[in-house]
């Protein structure tokens, strides 16, 4: 059973569906509306304090353009996560929210809660088709604005490669010989932080094993239920993973990423597989000195895939503001406000507008070219299965980096929980 159907029937994680949960999603042109005044409200995760600068900057260009208006109220990533069902069937939801594309939306879409934006696209004639597709319900409705999208990469600080006299890796087999070369100069190789509120950072390690491994489509279908977790295939992918183990910072299961990060700024720990919103973590007098290589190549056999999470807006079919959220959603989409939102930020996400610019430093411009030589990108773990299936990687991954003796037994309640899911 695909997790679209599992999200069309669990009832949005048990939440009660009521009338308008059957009805489909509601089209920004679907006729007059009565609108109600007041701004529209931008529920925003972005609580990291340059993407919280940056958002705010992105709502004042749009308020100071005339027109409609906006306002950001900011929530915790982790809080707004849990509480976004909920948000959604509230008597009175929020109009937008800022969030990322993926079967999530496309089950809310179903349940008839988000807006159609079409309208708002058909502005958007320079947008590639990737990110139409990505996009879409599947149903031929667009119910998403894509605005930024950004790389992973083990990231590493240039000025402590220096010191310790290393270099970046080309494969695993030179990873692996990098790591053993800081073991003996006393330093951890790698830090995790799947610790705290964010043990999904260790689904990084499993996305890149795999599509280094196995492919990108096999990745694909395993996350789609197509595939089992107890396949051999996944079992070599644990294989290659328990290589790299010893390197591991023994405290990674029990600190965030963020502390992670001040670990990897620090030089307790060498290197961080971790998107470029690490950026968001360290500080600025260290962002011209990270650096970072592409994960390293397995097998040379397998198409190059690379992680490349997109995020943006979505509105709820609730909303009493259709005519601003669409004036909004058109606005984000421009080059102009693309470019102040990056100008605000620490520069490290790219703009989806093929006509914006992103921030120019060669740490961007080199996570730029990793996407475009990509022969294929996948997004995330639970962006490419469903917010459901990821705490069943989180229990599994976390357990193995552990105990990895246990990975017989990891592996067959992974399936068990994952098909509790699949078939729900």
């Amino acid at each position: 059973m695909s997790r679209r159907r599992f999200l069309r029937n669990a009832g949005l994680a048990g939440l009660s569906a009521g009338p308008f949960l059957s009805a489909c999603a509601t089209s920004a042109s679907s006729g007059p509306v009565t609108q109600t005044g007041g701004a529209v409200t931008v529920q925003s995760n972005l609580s990291a304090p340059a993407a919280k600068a940056a958002i705010e900057a992105l709502v004042k260009g749009f308020n100071d353009r005339g027109g409609a208006t906006a306002s950001v109220n900011t929530v915790a990533s982790e809080t707004f996560r849990t509480q976004l069902p909920s948000y959604l069937t509230s008597a009175n939801p929020p109009d937008t929210f800022t969030w990322y594309p993926g079967s999530l939306l496309s089950g809310y879409a179903e349940k008839g809660l988000l807006l159609d934006v079409g309208d708002v696209w058909r502005t958007m004639g320079d947008y590639s088709d990737a990110f139409r597709t990505l996009s879409s319900d599947g149903k031929g409705r667009q119910i998403f604005v894509p605005t930024t999208y950004y790389w992973w990469g083990i990231f590493y600080r240039k000025s402590k490669f220096a010191e310790w006299g290393v270099t970046p890796p080309k494969d695993w087999s030179s990873f692996l010989s990098l790591c053993e070369t800081l073991k003996g100069k006393g330093v951890t190789p790698i830090g995790l932080g799947a610790g705290g509120n964010t043990p999904w950072i260790a689904s990084g390690w499993f996305d890149y094993l795999n599509v280094r491994v196995n492919g990108a489509t096999f990745h694909r279908d395993l996350l789609a239920g197509k595939k089992r977790f107890d396949d051999p295939k996944v079992r070599s992918v644990f294989a290659k993973w328990k290589e790299a183990l010893p390197y591991f910072d023994p405290s990674g299961t029990a600190v965030a990423f963020q502390d992670a990060t001040t670990s990897l700024v620090q030089g307790r720990t060498g290197m961080l597989l971790i998107g470029a919103f690490l950026a968001d973590s360290a500080p600025k007098d260290v962002l011209d000195d990270l650096d970072f290589f592409q994960f390293p190549i397995i097998d040379p056999a397998v198409p190059v895939a690379e992680e490349g999470p997109t995020d943006g807006f979505f509105a709820s079919s609730r909303t009493a503001h259709r005519a601003e959220v669409v004036e909004f959603f058109k606005y984000v989409a421009t080059a102009n406000a693309q470019d102040l939102y990056i100008r605000n930020s620490t520069g490290t996400v790219l703009p989806t507008n093929p006509n914006a610019h992103d921030s120019g430093t060669a740490l961007v411009k080199k996570g730029r070219k990793l996407l475009q030589d990509a022969k294929e990108l996948t997004q995330f773990f639970n962006r490419d299965s469903s917010d459901a299936l990821q705490p069943t990687a989180d229990a599994a991954l976390v357990r193995f980096i552990q105990k990895p003796n246990e990975l017989d037994s990891i592996l067959t309640d992974w399936q068990s929980a994952a098909e509790k899911i699949w078939n729900a």
